[in-house]
């Protein structure tokens, strides 16, 4: 791994980071363990403070995997609030209803199965708040819809656009090109947009940030 902070500076952030609930800390180390990519810790926290600042009535997530994200989302959402979160594969969506049913938030959490690109166009409401997290080569489509369904002064969320620290790298591994290439293609796609007031922040594997203007 390459790597974007500095391992110390890295170490000592997360130091701050005080997570105390059993559910999120056993996802985590589920992940870590059989290779699920979820965000990092300080992504996910920096997401939940993003949550609470929009304060979001209708929150659309893209890339469930085991409802990491989904549930700390859910979890700081006014009493009307709600996500929808779309996962196309059959062993994480298990594994997300699981979590989210000992989360105690099926209310506010639905979880829709099926590819993003199929269901996407089948919304007809609009959202506070998107967050990108599928698969990258879908990057670039996921994001036209997500433009679409954003509200005016909403917010969109996109993770890994570092990757690893290799977007910014001349010396990239040859498993690692072909990514790279896809995002940085989309970085240039996601910081152009006319309709988006966007920066690229170095936390976690690269978070991008959208408000729609």
């Amino acid at each position: 791994m390459f790597g974007i902070l500095n391992p110390l500076q890295k170490t000592y952030l997360e130091s701050f980071i005080k997570e105390t609930n059993p559910l999120i800390l056993e996802m985590g180390k589920y992940a870590e363990e059989h290779n699920v990519p979820i965000l990092s810790r300080d992504s996910a926290e920096f997401l939940e403070q993003l949550i609470c600042l929009v304060n979001p009535k209708r929150v659309l997530e893209l890339g469930t995997a085991i409802a990491y994200s989904a549930i700390r989302i859910a979890r700081n959402l006014k009493k009307k609030g709600s996500v929808y979160t779309i996962e196309k594969s059959e062993d994480n969506i298990i594994l997300a209803k699981e979590n989210i049913a000992k989360s105690g938030l099926e209310g506010k959490i639905n979880l829709i199965a099926g590819n993003a690109l199929d269901e996407l166009p089948r919304f007809d409401k609009k959202f506070d708040f998107i967050f990108l997290d599928a698969d990258k080569i879908d990057y670039k489509r996921l994001f036209d819809y997500s433009l679409i369904l954003l509200k005016k002064g909403g917010v969109i969320f996109v993770d890994n656009l570092l990757w690893r620290g290799y977007a910014a790298s001349s010396k990239i591994p040859g498993d690692q090109k072909s990514s790279v290439k896809v995002i940085r293609e989309f970085n240039t796609v996601f910081t152009s947009q006319p309709n988006l007031k966007t920066t690229i922040l170095p936390i976690g594997d690269g978070i991008g940030i959208g408000v729609k203007i």
